[in-house]
């Protein structure tokens, strides 16, 4: 039987200790944080995001929001509008390794298909995006296919594969992967968006003729704890962390409620809301909790109390939305979540410009989609825990804290990198959710930790 000495053992620690990947490996992957990622320029467009919500969640199109974005798209033909200072907020993407491939991949609570360009599309519609090549590592599921639609005739189709995918060191080794054989052009013309990954419940996965499990459902049970929480950001990237709260990213308590999921979705009812420093108004309405979805969308008779405390606010049908001017000093927006308060800053609040001196509301009206939805004008002020430790889920909702959501030193997260930087972002897997020693510091406990890990590991395989 091989064996290793203590020598050779230290020096194996001393290349995990160099080596976070190393380190890593030799752990357990039963909690990780993963950072999203910039990618490209975003120009922010008040009327497409509320069509393009209308179409995920399968409603009509309203003629007005139609014709606004028609004249918002003839406004900027044969030009380049001016893209506002902070272009995260409406695209967070994330690498993930389908088959060995790296994709980025647009994390969304309100849809639960993992599915993704691949090479079995047209060329011409590859153009542009890192594809799945589903021949070299998957395994087909015959008879099974998927299908998108959305109200204005979009979406995208394809056939079904299992296949590895890793997110941030944690790998579902029989994925079911949607890989796309035809896409709309909506699609294909964002070509920083590879695909995307759904953390909404997978009974409203769309695969047939069953429905295939989420990546988190498909790992969660290797998770320190059945949960993820999602941190997003205004003006920088935000992260995902599985399995684990970290503490450094919230303040205060976590308010905590029931989640209906009859729907598929992160549903949950809330208690009222408050502009500024007003008292809240008891309005108890039901919503979804959908980092898919960019804006803030309400019941009508909330959004008209906030912009009637918003200086020179009007609906412009022309932008089938709310619109104020830029110089407008916006104030809080505060909704009542189990009996506690979170708020969302006003400067939030201001999307994107119209024009010179109009701005388009990141609040806007809820009546024509049919539901009340929580999307990343007001995610980003909060840390949110989608829960299943418990009998049935909960979401939980806390303050973000004011420090950066960069992640300390040593703790496994992936670099936020931009588009065209000189290295790839990669993530792996967190080893501990407390905070790590200062950097370039001894850790001596850590050091001890990796030690006896590398040597149950050598033990393990066969070496004494």
């Amino acid at each position: 039987m091989p064996s290793y000495s203590t020598a050779a053992l230290a020096a194996l620690v001393g290349t995990a200790l160099a080596s976070p990947v190393a380190r890593h490996e030799l752990q357990k992957r039963n909690t990780f944080s993963f950072a999203q990622v910039e990618r490209g320029t975003y120009v922010k467009n008040g009327p497409a995001q509320v069509a393009k919500v209308h179409k995920k969640y399968g409603k009509t199109i309203p003629s007005a929001v139609n014709a606004a974005v028609s004249a918002v798209s003839a406004s900027t033909t044969g030009s380049v509008q001016a893209t506002p200072e902070d272009n995260l907020d409406s695209l967070y993407l994330c690498p993930v390794t389908i088959g060995g491939t790296e994709l980025q991949l647009d994390f969304d609570t309100g849809s639960a298909d993992l599915w993704v360009f691949s090479s079995l599309m047209a060329q011409d519609e590859q153009t542009g995006h890192a594809i799945y090549k589903p021949s070299s590592s998957g395994t087909k599921k015959n008879g099974y296919s998927w299908d998108i639609s959305y109200g204005d005739g979009s979406g995208a189709s394809g056939t079904v594969y299992a296949d590895k995918v890793e997110v941030g060191g944690v790998t579902a080794t029989s994925q079911a992967v949607e890989a796309a054989t035809s896409v709309s052009s909506s699609f294909t013309s964002d070509t920083d968006n590879d695909g995307l990954l759904g953390l909404a419940f997978s009974s409203i996965n769309t695969v047939s003729p069953k429905s295939q499990t989420t990546f988190f459902d498909t790992v969660a049970d290797q998770l320190a704890k059945k949960l993820f929480t999602v941190t997003l950001k205004k003006g920088e990237a935000g992260t995902y962390d599985f399995g684990y709260l970290d503490a450094s990213k919230y303040t205060g308590d976590i308010a905590y409620v029931d989640v209906d999921s009859s729907e598929g979705y992160w549903g949950f009812t809330l208690d009222g809301y408050a502009v500024g420093d007003g008292a809240v108004t008891t309005n108890s309405f039901s919503a979804i909790a959908d980092t898919g979805t960019t804006l803030l969308y309400l019941p009508d008779e909330i959004v008209e109390a906030y912009y009637k405390q918003v200086d020179g606010a009007s609906y412009d049908e022309s932008q089938a939305g709310y619109v104020f001017s830029c110089s407008t000093d916006l104030p809080d927006f505060t909704l009542s979540i189990g009996g506690a308060k979170r708020t969302v800053p006003g400067s939030y609040i201001n999307y994107a410009s119209v024009d010179a001196s109009s701005c388009y509301g990141g609040i806007q009206g809820s009546s024509s989609i049919g539901l009340s939805i929580i999307g990343d004008i007001f995610l980003k002020s909060q840390f949110v825990v989608f829960d299943q430790t418990q009998a049935s889920p909960r979401l939980g909702w806390a303050q973000q804290s004011s420090s950066s959501n960069a992640p300390a030193n040593g703790t496994g997260s992936a670099s936020s990198q931009t588009k065209g930087s000189a290295s790839s972002p990669v993530a792996s897997a967190t080893p501990t959710p407390t905070p790590a020693s200062t950097a370039g510091s001894f850790d001596q406990a850590a050091a001890t930790e990796a030690f006896n890990e590398a040597l149950a590991a050598a033990q393990a395989a066969g070496f004494n």
